[in-house]
């Protein structure tokens, strides 16, 4: 029987190792390379960087060029002072008129710089918001990964277990044949085998689905075959303080929230501006011709250099820039407050998986303890249904503890490793 336990699961093992081995590093690589959201996400990024110029701030001229050209074909007469008439039939006139313009806003109460510096800005909350996506995908992918690990494991308990019940149908069979059992015993064995079977066939539907769903999150053909490791360890070592000390520096949503705070001032900074002249520089350069087939001109034109500045002063706006700057004050103090609100909600959340993960380390050695129990206990039992002194109950009541157990232990690692992923996901210290 002992030689029993040590082939359980090999024919399982070989099929896995027909395919690639996919690690979870490599996983969240390819999602990262892959994924649509984050691929949206560093697009949004670069439209960010994009928009972070001096001309986008107001800092630089604006130079045009223009060209009009206005052309007639008209019947005319013209009577005089003098009395005298003068008429032309199909009369052709033109206008032509062409230039380059430069206007310069040289002063608006520094504004230009404020909006620079919340350009600036942006550009990190993009920054921010494109680590959070990567992280929360990371999370998504290693989440899946694990999953896949757990269900493997299953998968090699429920094969166990399959191997079991085939030899109990062949033991009950043996002690029928010899008389020393009924029928029925022989039925019983062969409906668990059937059970057995079904199980492991909807278990492995499962994983197949699960296969699917992880490499639609990579973002790669669904079809694409892969083998997981066998095994999940978590990181047993992760203390509270030092994740909260992580998260307060580190943490995406919160680094969101401390850039908006910034964004909000730089616009309150933008918006006093207003209250200051804005003066503006101007020059250009024009070409004027104008042509006539009946008047005393027949042709005029002229060109050259114009300048000159202007300068506006908002005295009255019907108090709307008192307006502006209450509002933009009220959303310093409202970023203020989602800053705080947004520390408190993360403290919570690394408090509550905390507790979750201590609990889940607890349960590894807990679990991993009543396994080798039950895996002795159905040693013993089938050594004992062997030579024929207990019933069928009891080797089956053993055999379900036994997977049961290895079900058990399976799920606290991996309950374990998603209570570590999800504390370095809060603490934005999640590696990969």
């Amino acid at each position: 029987m002992r030689i029993l336990f040590c082939l359980l699961g090999i024919s399982f093992a070989l099929a896995a190792n027909a395919q690639d081995l996919l690690t979870p590093d490599e996983a969240v690589k390819i999602a990262i390379e892959n994924n649509y959201d984050i691929r949206i996400a560093k697009n949004d990024l670069k439209v960010d960087q994009t928009n972070k110029t001096i001309g986008n701030a107001g800092m630089l001229p604006s130079v045009t060029a223009s060209v009009i050209d206005n052309n007639s074909i008209q019947s005319s007469e013209q009577i005089r002072n003098d009395g005298t008439q003068q008429s032309l039939d199909n009369a052709r006139n033109s206008n032509l008129n062409y230039g380059a313009a430069l206007e310069w806003t040289v002063f608006d109460g520094l504004g230009m710089f404020a909006r620079y510096d919340q350009l600036k800005e942006i550009e990190k909350q993009g920054q921010a918001e494109f680590q959070l996506m990567v992280m929360t995908r990371a999370s998504d992918v290693l989440t899946a990964y694990y999953d896949l690990v757990q269900q493997k494991q299953q998968l090699a308990a429920l094969d166990t277990t399959l191997i079991i019940s085939r030899s109990r149908v062949d033991l009950a069979q043996n002690r029928f044949t010899i008389g020393k059992s009924s029928k029925l015993e022989v039925l019983n064995a062969e409906v668990d085998f059937n059970t057995d079977q079904t199980n492991l066939l909807r278990a492995k539907e499962t994983y197949a689905n699960s296969k699917i769903a992880l490499n639609e999150l990579m973002a790669r053909d669904t079809k694409t075959e892969f083998d997981v490791i066998d095994e999940i360890t978590a990181d047993n070592t992760l203390l509270l303080p030092d994740l909260e000390t992580l998260a307060q520096k580190q943490n995406p949503a919160l680094q969101v929230q401390l850039i908006n705070k910034r964004i909000a001032e730089y616009n309150l900074r933008a918006v006093k501006a207003q209250r200051y002249p804005v003066v503006s520089v101007s020059t250009g350069y024009n070409f004027v011709e104008t042509q006539n087939s009946l008047g005393f001109t027949q042709r005029t034109s002229s060109n050259g250099l114009a300048y000159g500045f202007s300068a506006n002063l908002n005295i009255f706006n019907g108090f709307n820039q008192n307006r502006n700057e209450k509002v933009a004050k009220l959303q310093i103090e409202n970023s203020k407050l989602l800053i705080d609100q947004q520390s408190q909600a993360i403290m919570s959340q690394l408090g509550s998986a905390y507790q979750t993960y201590l609990t889940n380390i607890s349960l590894i050695d807990l679990e991993s303890q009543n396994e080798e129990i039950a895996k002795e206990n159905l040693y013993i039992t089938m050594e004992k249904y062997r030579i024929g002194t207990i019933p069928t109950i009891e080797y089956r009541t053993a055999q379900l503890n036994y997977v049961n157990a290895q079900l058990r232990h399976s799920v606290a690692k991996y309950n374990a490793k998603i209570s570590e992923i999800t504390l370095r996901e809060l603490a934005g210290n999640l590696s990969f």
